[in-house]
């Protein structure tokens, strides 16, 4: 929060592109993501949504064909300038996929210290509080202290994604990006990472693609909407849904499309 009350911005795209192979798929976007808030991103299938969430932690690029123009700015700072290293900037902006993404040959505890001990010894001295800490944050820690040395994979499909949470949490990234987090998950699951989400924002920056739109508007503070690549339009989650600017948007909020 700034010194007149108002909301700090976290990260912010400026005149975003993202291309593959030279098509254009998302299209000189500018959003502002205020600190210490939800922010969900929605749209129909193919509008641009998980292509713009990757361009926030340079994990675009690392699709071949794939190329970006214009800037992000992570705490003022454009992460594509030449001297920012990417593994370090991924560590400030943790992302969770789709679907459970655990290590499989490691256990419940060395999933989440894997991302600690590449921090060159930064949690070294206090390994084990760090994971339980990430841990309790991903609402995991009461169901898995005992068991964890157990296999990543002995975990449900719900806790397994939580896991995959507390590894994105446990360095203590700025900001926290979820990509349809519960696409693959049944309904109790899902409700569990909701809550979550609410909760992680005390402590990070949430950015969450989804599209279930009325995900969007039960974790959400503002939201998104996106269509053929563009931002068609972004502002409080309430107003959205209740009294959108743009005809597209309430075409697709009221269910008309997409």
């Amino acid at each position: 929060m700034s010194a007149d009350g108002a909301a700090r911005t976290r990260i912010a795209t400026e005149g975003l592109w993202a291309f593959f192979n030279g098509t254009a798929a998302v299209k000189d976007v500018r959003l502002e993501v205020a600190d210490h808030s939800v922010t969900a991103i929605i749209g129909p299938s193919g509008c641009g949504k998980s292509t713009f969430l990757r361009c926030l932690n340079r994990m675009h690029e690392l699709v071949p064909g794939a190329s970006v123009r214009g800037r992000v700015l992570l705490s003022e700072q454009n992460i594509y300038d030449p001297g920012v290293n990417p593994v370090q900037l991924r560590r400030r902006i943790g992302m969770v996929f789709q679907r459970p993404t655990p290590f499989p040959t490691m256990s419940i505890y060395d999933n989440v210290a894997a991302g600690l001990r590449v921090d060159r010894g930064r949690h070294a001295a206090n390994l084990d509080a760090a994971v339980e800490l990430a841990l309790r944050r991903a609402a995991l820690w009461d169901e898995v202290q005992d068991r964890l040395r157990a296999s990543a994979l002995a975990l449900s499909g719900g806790q397994q994604q939580r896991l995959c949470i507390a590894r994105a949490i446990a360095p203590e990234p700025e900001v926290l990006l979820l990509d349809e987090p519960t696409a693959s998950l049944d309904p109790i699951a899902t409700g569990r990472i909701e809550e979550l989400v609410k909760d992680l924002k005390q402590a990070f920056t949430v950015v969450i693609v989804t599209h279930n739109m009325q995900q969007a508007a039960r974790v959400s503070d503002q939201t998104a909407f996106f269509y053929l690549g563009e931002l068609v339009e972004a502002g409080p989650t309430q107003t959205i849904f209740t009294a959108p600017l743009d005809p597209r948007t309430e075409a697709y909020v009221t269910g008309r499309f997409g």
